[in-house]
């Protein structure tokens, strides 16, 4: 039976769905398959956001319709009825998970101790304990509660949660007032039984934010110029320009709507310009109100500027421009990837999810999924924290992984690159880089600093100080003699460059490893159910004897790095005696130095593909082995074998592909491909900082 958790609050706007993606997200770490259900839906006609912000997550296998139960106009007609529904149509998912997320509802704004009792009814049938989220603001007059005011009301509803037989696994202040959250665990203890623990998540603005497309809607507002992709971006605040130009930049809200009459050409230029200085918090958008469009003049003055800011033409006044913007309230659910970071984030720090999955019961899989997997290299990145440069800083893709890692507390970062147009363009896409450390490559003091030392390391080959100074502007070799000096841990690139343009200063500074000599590359390969390290796939085309035994000891080490215990295959087109030829000869010459080399490793070589994988091919080619249908680090004997293959698993069996990992530098340098997603640039910053983990404890990346 699959450990069931219903989310219940008494009350509307309480914010269920960030502990309800919060908890998804934690599941996804301990168990093979979750699923989620919704046992009320607002109608059959209109789809619940709520629902499809779950089913959007990357743990969850399951279609909307079957994730329903009923509609809030069934229970209203016949509770009994709906409830029976209810159980009807969970019970038909119920085998098909390890733990389920059970929704409650939220069809009203005021508390009711009625509407509850339904969720408790509903949770008692369905066999579930209760999480139950208590909203730290009033949903009438959104003020924040006194740690009293929510001892009473935690009073009330926990009462009725034991009178219907529910067991409560937690209780949950949510949009706590951050004055009053200290004082939140102690005053509820008297309040809720004995042991259940109580946690209490801040009120944080961006979560509550609308986004401007939003307040655009809201204020019959029509886009007239600015890009229509940052719509989607939240804006943190309102100001209202009824006084002269200097007033307004003074009073500029970094993500925030500036609403000013159209026919106020001063206040809109003098903004817009505000915008490249970087000298003035970075707007979301503007609203011209009043109906007056902008001077043809002006218009011209603009074309000019090539600013992405959003700009929309509403026919209301000031006055009613305002009241509509001040009515419109955001959610979780139609915000953007920041919004999700943050939410996580907030989870994360604010609720002990394993002691929460414990009370729960739990119970840890061995399976070890691609999601399991890439939230074990957060968890490990997190562990021990450490400073990852970022050298393409003019690709959205890198400013994107770069929120998503700081606001997950994943990894310091350096970004090169200017700053003002960094911070310019991370604030329209709605992205926090307030945390990063933005340097370029003519920094005044850093510049001399590494080429002098680049001059060094390369005086051998006649490189001046002037041809050094020369080479630093290049991100590249900024980045990787940051990592050299110690300036950073690693680094990761190749969103917009070559492989050979990424690491090529990294032979030439940071070089191999001890007992290292070659630079070579794995993949991690999540499969279904584990993960195995192919190499070389991306690096040396055709390697000799000496580097395919150095390609396997350093993919063996790379393994253990990860969690994955090593039991090497050199592969070959022959398994075993079975065939000779050149290549045959040249893999099993390369075994025979991995086993001299590194005798405590499992190896076998060679052997074909079926008989490294499979144990049942194994018992018949090769039954004595301690690798063969067990392999976990599978050796290609070039690359064009290697980097097919990954490809072909990574297509036809869905496995991801996480690399390529570089591995034998004595610092860790991790190359992107170029087609790489915001989510892989995340994975390979986690896994450059875990191999900067393991260097500084004496590893090697």
């Amino acid at each position: 039976m699959p450990t069931r958790i219903v989310i219940a609050s008494p009350e509307g706007h309480a914010g269920k769905s960030i502990i309800a993606l919060g908890l998804v997200e934690a599941l996804s770490r301990r168990v093979e398959r979750v699923g989620v259900f919704r046992p009320i839906a607002r109608s059959a006609q209109q789809r619940d956001r709520v629902l499809e912000l779950l089913l959007a997550h990357e743990a969850v296998e399951m279609t909307y319709d079957e994730a329903i139960g009923t509609t809030y106009a069934a229970v209203h007609d016949d509770a009994d009825e709906a409830l029976a529904t209810i159980v009807d149509r969970y019970h038909r998912i119920d085998e098909r998970f390890d733990a389920i997320v059970i929704v409650g509802s939220d069809y009203t704004d005021v508390g009711s101790p009625t509407e509850l009792g339904f969720n408790a009814r509903v949770a008692a049938n369905l066999g579930a304990s209760v999480l139950l989220v208590l909203g730290g603001r009033d949903p009438e007059t959104d003020a924040p509660r006194t740690a009293d005011e929510l001892r009473q009301l935690a009073d009330v509803t926990t009462a009725e949660l034991s009178h219907a037989h529910t067991s409560i696994a937690g209780v949950v202040v949510n949009r706590a007032d951050p004055a009053a959250i200290a004082a939140i665990p102690g005053a509820l203890e008297e309040a809720v039984p004995e042991g259940v623990p109580i946690w209490s998540i801040p009120e944080d603005a961006l979560l509550s934010a609308p986004s401007v497309g939003s307040l655009f809607e809201a204020a019959d507002a029509t886009l007239v110029r600015g890009d229509a992709e940052l719509l989607a971006r939240e804006s943190l605040g309102t100001v209202v320009a009824g006084m002269s130009m200097e007033h307004v930049l003074e009073r500029l809200i970094q993500g925030g709507i500036l609403v000013t009459p159209g026919d106020r050409s001063d206040v809109v230029v003098g903004t817009l310009l505000a915008q490249q200085s970087d000298t003035f918090p970075f707007i979301a958008g503007i609203i011209l109100n009043g109906g007056f469009e902008l001077h043809p003049a002006v218009q011209r003055l603009l074309d000019g500027l090539e600013l992405a800011v959003p700009i929309a033409l509403s026919p209301h006044g000031t006055y009613e421009t305002a009241r509509r913007i001040a009515t419109t309230r955001g959610s979780l659910i139609d915000g953007t990837q920041r919004k999700r970071d943050a939410a996580l984030a907030l989870f994360e720090e604010h609720i002990d999810a394993a002691a929460l999955l414990e009370r729960l019961e739990v119970a840890t899989t061995d399976v070890v999924t691609p999601l399991i997997f890439e939230h074990r290299l957060v968890e490990r990145a997190r562990a021990d924290v450490r400073h990852i440069v970022l050298p393409e800083g003019e690709d959205d893709r890198i400013l994107q992984a770069a929120s998503t890692v700081l606001a997950r507390g994943i990894a310091e970062l350096t970004i090169l690159g200017d700053a003002a147009a960094i911070r310019q363009r991370a604030s329209a896409l709605g992205l926090d880089l307030a945390a990063a450390r933005i340097v370029a490559t003519d920094d005044a003091e850093l510049r001399p600093k590494y080429a002098a030392e680049y001059q060094r390391l390369r005086a051998h080959k006649g490189v001046t100080f002037e041809q050094a100074m020369e080479r630093l502007l290049d991100v590249s070799y900024f980045g990787t003699l940051m990592v050299h000096t110690g300036d950073a841990d690693g680094m990761v690139s190749g969103a917009a460059h070559t492989t050979a343009h990424t690491i090529k200063p990294s032979f030439e500074t940071i070089k191999t490893a001890p007992g290292v000599s070659v630079v070579s590359s794995v993949f991690l390969m999540a499969l279904a159910d584990r993960v195995l390290v192919y190499g070389d796939c991306a690096v040396i085309p055709e390697p000799t004897v000496e580097e395919l035994a150095d390609i396997a000891i350093s993919a063996a080490q790379t393994a253990r790095e990860f969690g994955i215990e090593p039991r090497v295959a050199m592969l070959s087109y022959s398994t075993g005696a079975s065939g000779t030829g050149a290549e045959v000869d040249r893999v099993r010459a390369a075994t025979e130095l991995v086993r001299a080399r590194a005798p405590e490793l499992l190896v076998e070589g060679p052997l074909q593909y079926d008989a490294a994988a499979d144990a049942a091919v194994a018992r018949q080619k090769m039954p004595d082995s301690h690798v063969a249908g067990r392999a976990t680090v599978f050796i290609f004997p070039d690359l064009n074998t290697g980097n097919n293959t990954y490809k072909a698993v990574q297509r036809s069996a869905g496995a991801l592909a996480i690399g390529p990992v570089l591995q034998g530098l004595n610092k860790p340098v991790n190359d992107l491909s170029r087609g790489a997603l915001v989510s892989d640039i995340v994975n390979t910053i986690a896994i450059t900082a875990i191999q900067a983990q393991g260097a500084a404890h004496g590893g090697t990346p």
